[in-house]
């Protein structure tokens, strides 16, 4: 441990939903609104470089919380299935389940929570909450979970859980955990909601523990249109130009790539057939479809980034700003028009690994602890996490072999940084993997899907963009060869044979349980 820094006892993580590295205003972007992530982030340390583990939601939630790959774990797409058990929904969503024309609002949950049985997909496998839980914290969640069994207090988190049935959806009509029932939320906000239970947690515990409160948005995921956000943020981007992301035409492998626009309007995105009916009409031009998901995309982040600011205030007004490790990320990145995508790894098929869709925010702040307005460009994972967060508050634990990830909380404390002169971060979605690399010669990245590909080779350094695929480049072929080698290794190292993405046939359409993905 450095010199005359202390060890705080407080660990407040905030993970948004989609949310990618390029958006907040402190990351370089002009056109998006967020001082208070500006303020995070200049109260402490900013990576450039930060890693989900893989490019959607539910297996990225759990690799953060037990520093294992979805191939140890066995979560490889969003949960579609395994949310929970039918009978925790309240009188009026069982009603909505059994009427063939419910309510409009109704019609998604009825998709996706009428007959389902809980799924704990987590058993047997460590959390660091449950580390921290052991050793004497008070730990507990607000918002959304999407490991499946919602209801079901779990991963140390039994002390104050307050969940979310459903993944993403409409940001008006959510289904929540209260008393014990799975019940509808009409007409209420959810990232708002989702700040006023994160307050109560901070409010009502047991002073005399330490805590560690997981604060869970579904904020920025879609829906992005008219009338998904209050008016209050969607009218500070609404005309905007956008000049931070510019227009290009769909890409090859979108949903709708080789459709006319009025075709390719009414491709669902997968996970929102029917909120999108609700709050997507046809529009005219791809140039439409693509400001109004700009507009609604940039006032979620507005709109979560002043509920962030409630949280800080908290933390400062009741004292304790720098006794606490405050975390901010997302749990996987993503494209609002990059690369002629909306979405993130499964915005297209085969599913994709640009850096858009894979590097998340990462600010890290406790003051006095950690350094303020540092940037660092070092390569980290959230495979790191489990390990870096029970370091840097203190508490010893015996790692597991199958665990990837190293500590960096020296790193954040203003230490010496472990070596980066061959830095490596590894990702998986699938049967799709990617390494990703730093060394004296610069950076690279190979995607790979296997001999019948599509793979992709990117130099980093000199095409950033990743808008020139070297694959077959025979000046590059032995790179190539050293990177695949190295991916097959490491992933070789880790896999449990038992849960092996490469074997299954995930498409980013919806997993249905440990080894059903939706066709």
């Amino acid at each position: 441990m450095s010199e005359n820094k202390k060890t705080p006892r407080n660990i407040l993580f905030i993970l948004t939903d989609d949310q990618g590295a390029w958006a907040m205003h402190c990351a370089g972007n002009d056109d998006i609104i967020t001082p208070n992530l500006d303020r995070l982030a200049a109260s402490g340390t900013r990576y450039e470089n930060f890693y989900c583990v893989s490019p959607v939601c539910s297996p990225a939630r759990a690799s953060i919380l037990t520093g294992k790959i979805p191939s140890e774990h066995g979560i490889h797409d969003w949960l579609d299935k395994g949310l929970i058990d039918e009978n925790c929904c309240s009188d009026d969503l069982l009603a909505a389940f059994a009427d063939d024309d419910p309510p409009f609002d109704y019609r998604w949950p009825k998709h996706a929570l009428k007959g389902d049985r809980a799924i704990r997909y987590l058993d047997g496998h460590r959390t660091f909450t449950e580390v921290l839980k052991e050793n004497g914290y008070t730990c507990g969640i607000s918002g959304k979970w999407h490991i499946g069994a919602a209801e079901q207090p779990q991963a140390g988190m039994e002390d104050f859980w307050k969940t979310l049935a459903i993944g993403g959806g409409d940001y008006y009509f959510q289904v929540v955990l209260e008393d014990g029932k799975m019940r509808p939320l009409p007409g209420r906000y959810i990232t708002d909601y989702i700040t006023d239970n994160a307050l109560e947690f901070l409010e009502t515990r047991d002073r005399s523990k330490p805590f560690c409160l997981c604060v869970n948005y579904t904020a920025p995921h879609s829906p992005w249109s008219e009338g998904s956000h209050p008016e209050e943020y969607m009218s500070l981007y609404r005309g905007l130009p956008f000049d931070s992301i510019p227009e290009e035409p769909p890409h090859k492998w979108s949903p709708g790539a080789d459709k006319t626009w009025a075709e390719w309007s009414s491709v669902p995105h997968p996970g929102v057939r029917f909120i999108r009916a609700k709050y997507a009409p046809i529009r005219e031009t791809w140039s439409e479809y693509r400001k109004e998901s700009l507009t609604g995309y940039f006032a979620a982040v507005t709109a979560m980034d002043a509920q962030v600011g409630r949280l800080l205030d908290r933390l400062e007004a009741d004292g304790i700003a720098d006794d606490t490790l405050v975390v901010f990320t997302s749990d996987n990145g993503s494209n609002m028009g990059h690369h002629g995508i909306f979405g993130k790894g499964n915005g297209t098929y085969p599913v994709n690994m640009y850096e858009t869709s894979t590097c998340v925010p990462a600010i890290f702040s406790c003051p006095g602890t950690v350094p303020a307005g540092r940037v660092l460009p070092n390569i980290r994972s959230h495979y790191d996490l489990f390990e870096t967060l029970l370091d840097f508050v203190g508490i010893d634990f015996e790692k597991s072999p199958d665990m990837p990830g190293e500590s960096f909380a020296e790193e954040l404390r203003g230490g010496g940084s472990p070596d980066q002169s061959d830095a490596v971060v590894f990702d998986e979605y699938g049967g799709t993997r990617m390494i990703s690399t730093r060394d004296p010669s610069g950076r690279k990245k190979l995607v790979w899907r296997g001999e019948d590909g599509p793979n992709e080779f990117y130099d980093l350094t000199s095409d950033p963009g990743e808008r020139i695929n070297l694959i077959d480049d025979p000046s590059r072929s032995a790179e190539i060869g050293a990177l695949k080698k190295r991916l097959t290794e490491w992933f070789d190292r880790y896999v449990d044979p038992r849960f092996d993405g490469s074997k299954e046939d995930v498409r980013g359409k919806g997993q249905i349980d440990s080894h059903t993905f939706i066709k």
